[in-house]
C-alpha cells in the first residue's frame, strides 16, 4: 500500500508521524480507488505542512481522540484530578473558581500547542488586568503556567505561551492596627445579646491567632488554670482542617485580657453538647474525627462560626461603626497584637513570631507589626536616660 495509507477491511485510514508519534486517523468512504487515491494526496498534504511547521491536528481531524485530549479543557482537567491529592478542599475551590471564571472560557477548547505568547499577554492586559486585582491577575496566570507545564511532561518540545509574563505588584500595604484608644472603643461599645462575639474580639487582639484559628478553639485546647490554650486547628472556608504549618501549632500563655476573654466564655459554652468534626491533616487526604466544645459560638444562631466571612458581615462591619472605629476587617485583631507588643519596647520580637505561629521575624515587620506612635512609649526620654544625656 502507498506510503501514508493503509486499508483495514472496508476502512481507510491514514498515517504519519507527529510529534514522535505514530498516527493514524479515518479516512471517509470505502476503499475504492478513487478514495485511496484522495488518501494518498491528504497524506502527503499532511506530511507536507508537518515538515513546513504549518500543520493543524484539530483542522484535519476535529474529532480524533487525539484532538479531544489535546484540548487545553483536557489538561485543565488532568491538572484538577492531580491537585485534588495534593491540595487542602479550600485550595481546590479557589482554583476550580478561577479555572472556571477566567481560564476555561478562554482558553478550554483551544489546542494547547496552538496558544502562543502575544495572545497570552493580550488576554493577561486585555482581559484580565482591567477588571481583576493584580494579585487575582498573577494567581490565574501562575496556575495556567502550571497546567502548561504539566502538558509538556507529554509535550516536552511544547512551548509554555505564559514564559515572560511578568504581573507587577503593587507595594504591599502597611499594617493597619487597632489603637489602644479604638481598642477601648470596640470593647465598650454596645452590642446587646453579642458578648461572645466581644470576648472573641478581646481574645483574639490580646492573643494573635488568625481568625480560623480563633473560631476552631475548643474547651479541650484550653487549660484556665495555667492559663494556657492550644491551636491546633482552623476553620477554613467551613471545613476544619489542622494549623496553616507545623509551626503555627502551638501552645501559648495567655496575657490577662485574652484569660479574662476565656472566664467569661466559660460559664456561656463549657457546658454546650460536644459535636463530632472531621478535621483534615496536613496531606490532605487523611481526616480524623474529633470530639469538641468550642469556645466561641455565634451569639444569634447558638452555633460555633463557620467562616471569618459570617463574623465580618453578621456583626463586626456594624459594631465597628457603632464604636466608632474606622473600618478594617478582624484579621486586623492579629495585626494589632504584633504591633501593640513592637510598640511597648519590652517584648522580644522571637518571642511574637512564636506567639503567632511564625519562624520569621521578617514576616512579624513585613505583614503584621507596625510601630504606633500614639501607643508608644517616650523613646527620647528613656534613650537619654540609659545615654546618661
Amino acid at each position: 500500500m502507498a506510503n501514508g495509507v493503509e486499508i483495514r477491511g472496508k476502512a481507510i485510514r491514514v498515517y504519519f508521524r507527529f510529534e514522535g508519534d505514530l498516527c493514524k486517523e479515518p479516512f471517509p468512504g470505502e476503499p475504492t480507488p478513487g478514495n485511496i487515491e484522495r488518501a494518498e494526496r491528504q497524506a502527503a498534504i499532511i506530511r507536507h505542512e508537518i515538515k513546513a511547521g504549518t500543520f493543524v491536528y484539530a483542522r484535519w481531524f476535529p474529532e480524533s481522540v487525539r484532538v479531544k485530549s489535546g484540548t487545553f479543557s483536557h489538561w485543565l482537567d488532568l491538572f484538577l484530578d492531580i491537585k485534588r491529592n495534593e491540595l487542602a478542599p479550600s485550595a481546590i475551590r479557589s482554583h476550580e473558581s478561577r479555572i472556571k471564571n477566567h481560564i476555561r472560557p478562554q482558553w478550554g477548547e483551544r489546542q494547547a500547542e496552538s496558544i502562543d505568547y502575544l495572545e497570552m499577554q493580550a488576554w493577561v492586559q486585555k482581559t484580565l488586568m482591567p477588571k481583576l486585582h493584580s494579585k487575582t491577575v498573577r494567581e490565574v496566570v501562575a496556575l495556567t503556567r502550571q497546567v502548561f507545564q504539566l502538558y509538556r511532561t507529554k509535550n516536552q518540545a511544547a512551548y509554555d505561551p505564559t514564559e515572560g509574563i511578568v504581573i507587577r505588584q503593587p507595594d504591599a500595604e502597611d499594617p493597619d492596627p487597632f489603637t489602644r484608644e479604638e481598642i477601648d472603643a470596640i470593647l465598650a461599645a454596645e452590642s446587646p445579646d453579642r458578648q461572645q462575639e466581644l470576648n472573641l474580639v478581646k481574645f483574639m487582639i490580646w492573643t494573635g491567632p488568625r481568625v480560623s484559628e480563633a473560631i476552631a478553639l475548643a474547651w479541650e485546647d484550653v487549660d484556665l488554670e495555667t492559663g494556657e490554650v492550644t491551636f491546633k486547628r482552623a476553620r477554613v472556608r467551613s471545613a476544619y482542617k489542622v494549623t496553616k504549618t507545623r509551626r503555627s501549632t502551638r501552645k501559648l500563655k495567655l496575657l490577662k485580657p485574652a484569660l479574662e476573654a476565656l472566664r467569661d466564655q466559660e460559664k456561656r459554652t463549657t457546658d454546650m453538647p460536644k459535636v463530632e468534626i472531621a478535621v483534615t491533616d496536613r496531606d490532605n487526604r487523611t481526616i480524623r474525627k474529633q470530639q469538641v466544645r468550642f469556645v466561641f459560638h455565634n451569639s444569634h444562631t447558638n452555633g460555633a462560626y463557620s467562616t471569618s466571612d459570617n463574623l465580618r458581615n453578621g456583626w463586626w462591619l456594624q459594631h465597628l461603626k457603632r464604636a466608632g472605629v474606622r473600618h478594617r476587617g478582624p484579621n486586623h485583631c492579629r495585626h494589632t497584637f504584633a504591633s501593640q507588643m513592637l510598640t511597648s519596647c519590652a517584648v522580644p520580637i522571637d518571642w511574637i513570631a512564636a506567639q503567632m505561629g511564625h519562624t520569621s521575624t521578617a514576616m512579624i515587620l513585613r505583614h503584621y507589626g507596625n510601630w504606633i506612635n500614639q501607643d508608644a512609649t517616650d523613646m527620647t526620654s528613656i534613650i537619654e536616660q540609659r545615654l546618661g544625656l
